[in-house]
């Protein structure tokens, strides 16, 4: 994300939210409901848990991780803990500033940066790159993505989460989960900046990287819980490329 775009709406935005990442009944309140979903998603896609076995439960020791847009470290922390190398950016410093605070508290070794995703400066490369619910608030995700690749290691995998832009996401991705469920700050998503499915993977395979897998994320309203579906698409999704 770049921080002038959209008259800083998108940067006001979270700005503002920055205090809430940690708090599990706050405005990331879904976030941490889904958390242990999206990291089983991360580990049977980096497909490392049945090679290792490892006794000590580091299944993802030794991997470089990068995670765009990484808030508060939700992701980050679980995976430094499962032995990763972790390393997470944001653009808004209160962003990091909370990251960095609460990996402490954790006894946690987690490099953070600030820093704006199109004009990212690292001197490595990564096994594992995360975007997950960062495209959406990009504009020209595509040249902001294929900048990224560049710190892809050969082989390495990228990973997505974000929301297809369908009827229905305009109806419970947005209407419902931001007006009526209140699951997300209100004007969190811009129904024109969602990306569709197909528009993502036939960027990726223009980009020499081969898809490995679309899944969905999905909420059962009479459980109320999420699980994932790969015929279940329309709403939330995952994806995962593995450079060429």
């Amino acid at each position: 994300m770049r921080r002038k775009n959209d008259n800083n709406t998108e940067f006001d935005h979270f700005q503002e939210l920055s205090n809430e990442w940690w708090n599990p009944n706050g405005k990331f309140k879904v976030l941490h409901t889904l958390t242990p979903l999206r990291i089983k998603y991360l580990i049977d896609n980096i497909n490392l848990a049945s090679k290792n076995k490892p006794k000590n439960n580091k299944i993802l020791k030794g991997l470089e991780i990068l995670d765009l847009g990484c808030g508060g470290g939700l992701v980050c922390e679980p995976l430094a803990r499962l032995g990763a190398n972790v390393t997470g950016v944001d653009f808004i410093k209160k962003n990091i500033k909370t990251a960095v605070d609460h990996s402490k508290k954790s006894d946690l070794n987690i490099t953070y940066l600030n820093q704006d995703l199109l004009s990212l400066k690292l001197n490595k490369k990564y096994d594992i790159i995360l975007m997950l619910e960062i495209i959406e608030h990009i504009n020209n995700w595509e040249n902001v993505v294929n900048r990224i690749l560049q710190f892809l290691k050969p082989e390495g995998k990228i990973i997505f989460s974000t929301i297809n832009r369908t009827l229905l996401s305009r109806i419970f991705a947005i209407f419902v989960a931001e007006e009526i469920l209140k699951w997300v700050p209100k004007n969190t998503h811009n129904f024109s900046k969602l990306v569709r499915i197909k528009e993502l993977t036939s960027f990726l395979k223009k980009n020499n990287m081969e898809i490995l897998d679309i899944t969905g994320l999905v909420f059962n309203p009479i459980s109320k819980e999420w699980f994932l579906n790969k015929d279940m698409t329309k709403i939330n999704y995952f994806c995962t490329a593995q450079k060429i």
